[in-house]
């Protein structure tokens, strides 16, 4: 018998970026490929570890704010241990801004969007990055255009080009900045885009919605894989 498949999200923080919206559409797309669904509208969840450990995914829907040490300890231990993690947007990547050890995790940390909402700028896929972006065609977003500072360690799957607007920044050469990207934490898999200021840039961006959906299967399909390959995290503890 198969072993059912489930994925915690938990959301809150800032209102500004539609957490409750962004969590139930999340919901709604891992539900299509079988997997149990649970949203939480606190942390408490966090604190029991046990409960933790059994996920399949972690998905972040929080805004700045900040995370319990705990609660932080348990997410890190269930990714090491298998468990994906996978988010988009300020609800991973501008979660918790005084946790260093959250951002080591998840690859990055939002610094800026220069020219607030509303711009417009292109996504470069970075084609044969990998699965998650097979087939996928460069696409343009009307939305904040994020600029964070990311572990060199990420496989890029998506960049966008900076500066768009004018801004301090413009002195420096331009850069590729990544918008999307994989990395591995033990024998966890983690998944980042920076799309997803509201709801419904998914909406009006196809794209957007189909990069987020493969990140979240593919984050999702390395539990089974650490649980069918006998993989431990006692190499990864000093």
């Amino acid at each position: 018998m198969d072993r059912e498949k489930k994925v915690l999200i938990f959301q809150g923080g800032w209102d500004g970026h539609e957490p409750d919206r962004v969590a139930g559409r999340f919901a709604e797309i891992m539900k299509k490929h079988g997997y149990f669904c649970e949203i939480h509208a606190d942390q408490d969840i966090l604190l029991d570890q046990a409960h933790v450990m059994e996920m399949d995914l972690i998905i972040p829907c929080w805004t700045m704010g900040e995370i319990a040490p705990e609660a932080r300890n348990n997410i890190m231990k269930a990714v090491a241990a298998g468990s994906g993690l996978a988010g988009c947007h300020g609800g991973m990547c501008d979660a918790f801004r005084n946790d260093t050890e959250w951002q080591f995790m998840t690859g990055g940390q939002w610094v800026s969007h220069p020219g607030g909402d509303g711009i417009r700028y292109q996504v470069n896929i970075c084609r044969g990055s990998g699965p998650i972006v097979e087939g996928l065609e460069d696409f343009e977003v009307c939305s904040e255009q994020y600029y964070l500072h990311v572990d060199p360690a990420v496989e890029v799957l998506a960049t966008t080009r900076f500066p768009v607007v004018p801004y301090y920044h413009i002195s420096n050469k331009p850069v590729d900045m990544p918008v999307a990207w994989t990395k591995f934490w033990g024998n966890g898999r983690v998944f980042y885009s920076s799309l997803g200021h509201h709801d419904d840039v998914f909406e009006k961006f196809p794209q957007a919605q189909v990069l987020m959906e493969r990140g979240m299967l593919w984050a999702a399909q390395g539990r089974q894989y650490a649980l069918d390959h006998g993989l431990t995290t006692e190499r990864f503890e000093g």
